[in-house]
């Protein structure tokens, strides 16, 4: 089992987001990468080099980005966002990866 940390800008993401939205990609977070963070699945995916982060969580048009230190069993959560087609948001900002 990995243990979850936010980082501070991860935790402001989450606040733009009203309460059922948070709520839905907390659980999400919580069922998805607290047993297995590192295996690639429908809603997981490792991504290619990029200056936010290595893993991406899929929650229906929600993204959470992770990283994991294995070696430490610690998955951190970088950045919570949302997908409109093939355009990344972040607190509202459009974000190029």
């Amino acid at each position: 089992m990995f243990e979850l940390t936010f980082t501070a800008s991860a935790l402001d993401d989450l606040h733009y987001f009203k309460k059922s939205e948070q709520n839905l990609v907390l659980d999400s977070i919580e069922q998805q990468l607290i047993p297995e963070p590192l295996t690639v699945t429908r809603n997981r995916k490792y991504l290619r080099p990029n200056l936010l982060s290595s893993w991406q969580l899929r929650v229906g048009i929600y993204r959470v980005f992770y990283d994991v230190e294995p070696e430490e069993d610690v998955v951190i959560i970088k950045a919570v966002g949302w997908k409109e087609h093939n355009r990344l948001f972040i607190r509202g900002k459009e974000f190029k990866l």
